[in-house]
């Protein structure tokens, strides 16, 4: 089964589930800000997507959005879930669609709402982090040679407003991983997949998410525009765009005690609106 290529933290000890969904290259120390907050009121599974954090990395080419997608569709099939709300960041904004799209139509009614948080959703530019990452000779090389922290210190830098709130905790996080062949090797298979083949088809099925859904962005995202944000808005019947201002594309960290509230309220709205007793 896929699930169990997953690594999964968990929280909290009532409420509806509540399963994050982390970006490229990451793993679940992206929400380290929020989780305290969240498992109040939530149970809070915090995964690392199949070869990220310390998830299984396999040998294998099985690293595509759709391969994603399954592996948390399972972990939900998996928990007995009656209410799930999924969240992802950027590449897991995408993934969470996909799983999205699954769900409703594997568990008609469970998926109660999403968060997507800077989601990566429709064709645009990759970010160059990205395509340096599908070239294998360069991917390798920086790799090999580069020292992580600063790699990952340089990416980081490079899609946040202020690169002063990129901390030591937070380079080592995403660079302890990478120290690792299996994982090098699944960062790069992700990237070289990461824009799903049918990607056209699947937008037009986006208009069928009619639950609620929060997208949040920081007004200065370079990787994935505050556009795809607008056109989710448009397009989906039930969207919620939250923009915050002087953030980019990692509002879970650049901006967490003002992101967390905008989820926070999201989240009493969707209560509000659903029976209790879950």
């Amino acid at each position: 089964m896929k699930a169990q290529v997953l690594a999964v933290e968990r929280y909290g000890e009532r409420g509806p589930h509540l399963l994050l969904i982390h970006g490229f290259a990451a793993n679940t120390s992206t929400w380290r800000h929020w989780i305290p907050e969240l498992e109040r009121d939530h149970r809070v599974l915090a995964v690392d997507l199949k070869g990220h954090g310390n998830a299984s990395a396999p040998l294998d080419r099985d690293y595509g959005p759709a391969d994603h997608a399954e592996s948390v569709v399972e972990l939900v099939a998996s928990i007995g879930a009656e209410q799930l709300i999924l969240v992802g960041h950027s590449m897991g904004g995408g993934i969470a669609l996909l799983s999205a799209l699954r769900l409703m139509d594997s568990h008609p009614g469970l998926l109660k709402a999403m968060v997507l948080v800077s989601g990566a959703a429709y064709p645009q530019p990759l970010p160059p982090f990205v395509s340096w990452a599908r070239r294998r000779w360069l991917s390798r090389a920086l790799f090999r040679w580069l020292p992580k922290r600063l790699l990952v210190r340089k990416i980081l830098e490079s899609i946040v407003v202020d690169p002063n709130t990129v901390s030591a905790e937070q380079v080592e996080a995403y660079a302890a991983p990478m120290r690792d062949p299996r994982r090098r090797h699944a960062i790069l298979e992700t990237a070289r997949q990461i824009v799903p083949p049918d990607l056209e088809m699947l937008n037009l099925r986006f208009p069928g998410i009619s639950l609620p859904v929060l997208a949040l962005w920081g007004r200065q995202d370079n990787v994935v525009p505050l556009a795809t944000g607008e056109r989710l808005e448009r397009e989906l019947p039930s969207v919620r765009l939250v923009v915050l201002e002087s953030c980019g594309h990692i509002p879970p960290e650049e901006k967490p005690r003002e992101s967390l509230e905008a989820v926070l309220g999201f989240l009493r709205s969707v209560a509000g609106s659903a029976p209790s007793g879950s």
